[in-house]
């Protein structure tokens, strides 16, 4: 039902003819595109960019849904979030991760039947300083992501000490006019002081570490042309769990933004080894709508 309803919001904001006159007016693909937590960034890593084109004095909103398909698992993400006045972003998602073949792969050793993972994630973001244009330091952004699991049988199972916990995270995003090969370059790197694992769909601290950690993650992209960016994501990763270590995630992407109203991000993903299920890499498909 939540994909449903999104879905048609995100159509009927494309279908509106005066939809473009009030969307803002901030500068084309400003706004990034929807992580998989909800927040202004790429797909993996959060950018101190803030969602949607509104600029100083002005409200804008953005609408997603996310797919990642790996080799043994499937995220589906729903995200919405608010701009205010490019100061502030408030965002919420939902994560449903597929478990059909972790369980299976641990049916002899746990007693599990739960077969899916959700996980709610309500996250704050706010612009300290700077502009991602002309701003010689670039942008820089603070945020936190509170995130709770809906259900706590199998993170407990494999050793997560709580169902809930925050992220902090401090961004700094710069885009270089002409840098490469005469087109525009963004760059931006994040700081994030975590103990979620698995970015909280397998819950947070564990039997090996309880305690929050920084974490570095970094985006760069290249601007083709003003609708498409190419680029790649690295997002480092703690390891609470004895049960099973935890790699670090990369990806390759690109962006189109063929209108001020829509966003269409496709990545080649690697997520690493995933509670005992090697070598997790697939693919990964966002549809974000602004508004």
């Amino acid at each position: 039902m939540t994909y449903r309803l999104l879905m048609l919001a995100m159509v009927v904001s494309l279908a509106c003819p005066s939809a473009s006159a009030a969307i803002g007016s901030r500068i084309w693909a400003t706004g990034g595109v929807s992580t998989i937590e909800g927040s202004a960034g790429g797909g993996l890593v959060p950018w101190a960019l803030l969602g949607s084109y509104a600029s100083d004095q002005e409200w804008g909103g953005t609408l997603a849904l996310s797919r990642a398909e790996t080799d043994d698992y499937s995220l589906s993400v729903t995200g919405a979030g608010l701009n205010w006045n490019n100061r502030v972003e408030l965002t919420l998602a939902r994560q449903s991760l597929d478990l059909d073949a972790l369980v299976f792969a641990l049916k002899d050793g746990f007693d599990l039947e739960q077969d899916e993972l959700n996980q709610d994630i309500i996250g704050a973001k706010v612009r300290l300083v700077g502009d991602v244009l002309y701003s010689p330091w670039g942008q820089w952004s603070a945020g936190v992501q509170y995130k709770r699991q809906r259900d706590f049988t199998v993170p407990e199972a494999i050793g997560a000490r709580d169902d809930s916990g925050t992220d902090v995270l401090l961004s700094a995003s710069k885009l270089f006019f002409a840098a490469v090969f005469n087109r525009n370059l963004l760059v931006n790197g994040t700081a994030r002081a975590t103990k979620a694992n698995q970015g909280g769909l397998l819950g947070f601290g564990g039997d090996r570490n309880n305690g929050y950690e920084v974490m570095a993650e970094a985006s760069v992209g290249v601007f083709v042309n003003r609708q498409w960016l190419v680029g790649a994501e690295y997002r480092q990763k703690p390891d609470n769990l004895n049960f099973a270590s935890e790699d670090d995630w990369w990806d390759l992407f690109v962006a189109w933004v063929p209108d001020r109203r829509m966003a269409v991000t496709v990545a080649l993903i690697n997520l690493g080894d995933i509670a005992t299920l090697d070598d997790q890499q697939g693919l990964y498909l966002s549809l974000q709508g602004s508004f």
